[in-house]
């Protein structure tokens, strides 16, 4: 154990880059939602993973963007606020496309960082991207934050170079006795993990700017005698309409989101679950300062 390295890292990148996708493929197991939707994650969770040797402290972040109501400027300072004492800082890109404007607005995060604090530009979604076009990508984002950066291209989904990205995140961890059991996985209690997989089974079914209004509130979370899980959740939207799309016609939306999102739970806690949803409305929740304290969401004032 005297050259036993604990790291921890933050994963930082603008919505949609694939973020708590490569978490879960590094841990080997799904701790975090996933959605082909921007802003699946809206609070800081740790995913972590121990070996022999090593122990890796994944922060994954929200995605830095451009707020549009309270809840966005909630999830930029959980994303900034990350940055904060850790060991190294993996920005996750996508490889595919040149640089955003957001992906710019990190760049500029990125250069107040510490000057010890070694930072990784971790290039995801290179198999969607030739290698003329990914080296061109890779020079635009590496001319946009003046701290140098070792540079590692990817594909989170596909597992490729995954190995190598851990290997270097272990190199750059200091020395020192693990902070976590060797069996904890996250710093999230399964009822919230539990909250997350339902709006992802919300992000996955639903359309347009209805997933985005939702919240998720776990009501009754309970273990029965027979083994089985009991959960009782109630989805929050903010209009009538939306508490209609989500329902369906003859309740079958709301069937599907609650199928989608039981299987995953099962999967996560190798229980059977049975899980019951309602749906209300709570008007313009996400610029409501009371409701999003409620979900969990306080924004610090400056």
């Amino acid at each position: 154990m005297n050259d036993f390295r604990t790291g921890y890292i933050a994963v930082i990148g603008r919505p949609n880059v694939g973020k708590s996708t490569l978490i879960n493929a590094l841990l080997g197991q799904k701790i975090a939602a996933v959605s082909p939707k921007p802003q699946t994650t809206r609070k800081r969770q740790l995913g972590i993973l121990t070996a022999e040797a090593y122990q890796l402290v994944f922060v994954d972040t929200p995605g830095i963007h451009n707020p549009r109501h309270k809840l966005g400027r909630f999830l930029n300072q959980e994303a900034q606020e990350a940055l904060e004492g850790v060991d190294v800082v993996l920005w996750l890109v996508d490889a595919s496309v040149p640089p955003t404007e957001e992906d710019k607005q990190i760049g500029q995060l990125l250069d107040n960082l510490p000057r010890r604090t070694p930072l990784v530009l971790a290039a995801n979604k290179m198999d969607l991207v030739q290698a003329e076009a990914l080296t061109r990508h890779l020079e635009a984002y590496q001319a946009s934050v003046k701290k140098e950066a070792h540079v590692v291209s990817l594909s989170a989904l596909q597992g490729k170079n995954l190995a190598e990205l851990r290997d270097l995140l272990i190199s750059l961890s200091p020395i020192r006795p693990p902070d976590f059991d060797e069996d904890q996985i996250t710093d999230a209690y399964e009822r919230d993990i539990a909250a997350d997989l339902i709006r992802e089974a919300c992000l996955n079914n639903l359309r347009d700017e209805v997933p985005h209004s939702v919240g998720v509130r776990i009501d009754e979370f309970k273990e029965r005698e027979n083994g089985m899980v009991y959960i009782a959740a109630t989805i929050f939207v903010e209009r009538d309409s939306q508490k209609g799309i989500v329902i369906g016609e003859a309740g079958k939306m709301l069937k599907r989101i609650g199928s989608d999102a039981r299987r995953e739970i099962e999967a996560m806690g190798g229980r059977p679950v049975f899980l019951e949803l309602r749906v209300k409305v709570l008007k313009d929740w996400r610029n409501d300062e009371n409701a999003l304290q409620r979900f969990g969401y306080r924004i610090k004032k400056k």
